[in-house]
């Protein structure tokens, strides 16, 4: 995707931090000549080499799996909060605008097995259970029930690159404490980006 240089995030243990707390993402290949895309939740993980991937599956009844070819290069991405920033906040004239944060993966698909594919689950569910006040396990339940994971199909994406844009109003930082505090007063949404704001401005104040 496009990100002017002083948006584009390097930090890649910053950009893993993020993709774990925000695995819910859009999976986008060709199918039939068309770009298709599936929203679905994708885990960062660590491949049996040792390799940074992606672990997902999306149900069979999807045509977009019939795509699925091994080594397939696909496009995955996560979006973060956003805000729209009046510009009636800055100091000085100039047009509005909307800060976010996004991640673009690019990678190599390869389909999983069963076993592996059950696997995933179990770990997708185990995580996101975790603060359940009554925690469900894949352990606990029926044969009859867990059939259900031949309705679907797994897969792993090799990360080739990763492309993470912080758009943080960083190009005005006379600005910042005004646009945080508009940005508190307008919900959960806007203060998350309020929060990555200041964040990005003390660390470049104490760099």
């Amino acid at each position: 995707m496009y990100i002017p240089h002083y948006y584009k995030n390097e930090n890649l243990e910053e950009v893993k931090a993020f993709l774990k707390k925000n695995s819910f993402g859009i999976l986008v290949n060709q199918v039939d000549g068309k770009p298709w895309a599936t929203h679905i939740p994708m885990e960062l993980e660590t491949n049996m080499a040792g390799e940074d991937a992606l672990v997902g599956h999306i149900s069979k009844a999807n045509q977009q799996w019939k795509a699925f070819t091994d080594n397939a290069e696909v496009l995955c991405i996560f979006n973060g909060p956003h805000a729209y920033v009046s510009s009636s906040w800055y100091q000085e004239e100039e047009v509005p605008t909307w800060n976010y944060i996004a991640v673009h993966i690019y990678g190599k698909l390869t389909v999983l097995d069963e076993g592996a594919t059950m696997k995933a689950l179990h770990r997708l569910v185990d995580k996101y259970e975790q603060r359940s006040e009554n925690p469900i396990s894949l352990h606990d339940m029926s044969p009859k029930t867990l059939r259900q994971v031949k309705g679907v199909v797994g897969f792993q994406v090799k990360i080739n690159e990763i492309q993470a844009a912080y758009k943080l109003s960083q190009t005005r930082p006379e600005d910042h404490a005004s646009i945080i505090k508009h940005l508190k007063e307008r919900g959960v949404t806007a203060t998350e980006i309020a929060r990555h704001i200041k964040k990005q401005s003390n660390f470049k104040q104490n760099d």
